[in-house]
């Protein structure tokens, strides 16, 4: 696809929380959190939603493209979770910006922590389409909700709140591509990670305790890290495959902020230099689906992307699923 990312954004709320002071509020001692998840400090929403979050970053990005709202004629949400079951979050977002009635399309994808990916393919296969010019991609999360503090304080810890957008257009002759893009999923591990209520799995009128059991987020770490161990490495291979590149053409990894520990095990795993991956994790925690593009709008501002560059984009979600995209900027 010969798409080109010509803007980038991202946005955190007011408050940060350090991890010692969890640790203060929980009764821990100190270094208790810090040691076992490696993240130091992130940010959580008080006055803000996530609809604040996902237009403040895409203001951003747009101001970073040097266009104005009503130059997007393709907003795609791609939230691990949404604002609400119905209806998507990228209408309201697109209200929210101040875009007329019917200049543009806009609806979700969800593919948990891969949901910026999903998103960035999908409006890229539509502007190679025809079908518009100018996309609108975000990713906000509002992670610091429905964590497991009291049972597993340990996994609660990891995440934090924020947000991320890019602006897509059709690239010209060498303004770079998509060179390859890659899922695979593995739902032996479905049951490993996620959050069984709000949905249609369990009625709240019929079944009001098995939904409140499992209105909480949990997570098989030992599952995960079995999977991730057994698979990854392969699924790199066959992504660069696919992209014809060798490790070593690549310029930058973005990778989902997991943890500190999952992104120093991704280095170890995959053979890619600790230096070459763009690791935000332990100031910003866990933004499910907005970690990769704020990890990109990070690197874009501190200048370490430059033209020509090749990025791998690469991460895990819920599901079990592997993805990644090779792109050219």
């Amino acid at each position: 696809m010969r798409i080109k990312v010509v803007g980038t954004g991202r946005a955190v709320p007011a408050e940060r929380i350090t991890t010692r002071t969890l640790e203060e509020r929980l009764g821990l001692g100190q270094g208790t959190l810090e040691t076992v998840t490696g993240v130091v400090e992130r940010y959580v929403c008080q006055a803000e939603s996530q609809i604040d979050l996902a237009c403040a970053a895409a203001m951003l990005a747009l101001e970073d493209a040097g266009l104005e709202p009503g130059a997007v004629d393709l907003i795609i949400g791609g939230c691990g979770v949404p604002y609400q079951p119905l209806p998507a979050t990228a209408p309201l977002v697109m209200q929210r910006l101040g875009l007329a009635d019917g200049s543009a399309a806009a609806f979700d994808v969800n593919s948990t922590c891969l949901g910026f990916l999903t998103a960035f393919e999908t409006a890229g296969r539509m502007i190679e389409a025809g079908q518009c010019e100018t996309a609108l991609v975000f990713s906000s999360e509002v992670a610091s909700r429905a964590l497991p503090w009291q049972d597993a304080p340990e996994i609660a810890a990891l995440f934090g709140d924020g947000a991320a957008a890019a602006v897509l257009r059709k690239a010209g002759p060498g303004e770079g591509k998509v060179a390859a893009s890659l899922m695979r999923t593995y739902p032996s591990g479905w049951e490993a990670c996620g959050i069984g209520s709000g949905g249609t799995r369990f009625d709240f009128r019929k079944e009001p305790e098995a939904f409140v059991a499992h209105s909480l987020f949990h997570m098989d770490g030992k599952e995960l890290f079995r999977l991730t161990a057994r698979h990854f490495n392969s699924f790199v291979g066959a992504l660069l495959e696919r992209a014809g590149w060798r490790r070593e053409d690549v310029g930058l990894v973005v990778p989902h902020q997991a943890s500190p520990f999952a992104l120093a095990h991704m280095a170890r795993q995959t053979g890619f230099a600790p230096q070459k991956l763009v690791d935000i994790s332990a100031r910003f925690g866990n933004q499910i689906a907005a970690s990769m593009p704020f990890a990109l709008d990070v690197a874009r501002r501190e200048g370490r992307v430059a033209s020509g560059m090749k990025l791998l984009f690469l991460g895990t979600s819920a599901g079990v699923s592997f993805g990644g995209m090779a792109l050219e900027v």
